[in-house]
């Protein structure tokens, strides 16, 4: 059974704040979770037609030559693509979506648990995200950097109050 929660205005404002971030942080969270569950479904919905017939038809479509060499990469790459598994494919992709969802549930509530994944799942991704932006600096790059930075530093930062909040 929950606490009886305390009216808005008894709450500091630094909680409200605090409140209000990991919410907004919840709500990108699940906000990625239906992206990755709609390009599920879309990736679903291609199983079973040509997609090598598909794509070399919007090639031509867009006035490419489907012999040049981007889109000969393009028609390759969809051909290895299809040799894939795709049912492990599928399942990484519903792992990811559950983790998303599981995520922004346990932000919005205010959960240790919430906390901790979205600490440890967005600080997984750091050294990928540094990696990549060594080999193709971008500003873009580096922004999404700054902001994954940011969002696992505060985290970081609430799980490490709630642990000051419990020894007191």
């Amino acid at each position: 059974m929950t606490p009886p929660r305390a009216p808005e205005a008894a709450v500091p404002a630094l909680d409200r704040i605090q409140r209000r971030a990991l919410r907004a942080i919840a709500a990108f969270e699940a906000f990625k979770g239906v992206l990755a569950l709609a390009a599920s479904l879309g990736f679903l919905s291609l199983l079973h037609r040509d997609l090598h017939r598909i794509v070399a038809a919007l090639i031509g479509h867009i006035g490419l030559d489907p012999g040049g060499h981007y889109p000969a990469l393009l028609l390759s790459s969809i051909d290895r693509w299809r040799a894939a598994d795709l049912p492990v494919l599928l399942m990484v992709a519903g792992l990811y979506v559950l983790v998303r969802f599981l995520e922004a549930f346990g932000l919005w509530n205010g959960r240790l648990w919430g906390e901790w994944l979205g600490a440890l799942s967005g600080a997984l991704y750091i050294p990928f995200e540094l990696r990549h932006f060594a080999h193709q600096p971008s500003a873009m790059t580096a922004a999404v950097i700054a902001t994954n930075a940011t969002v696992v530093g505060f985290l970081a930062w609430q799980l490490h109050q709630r642990k000051r909040q419990l020894a007191a």
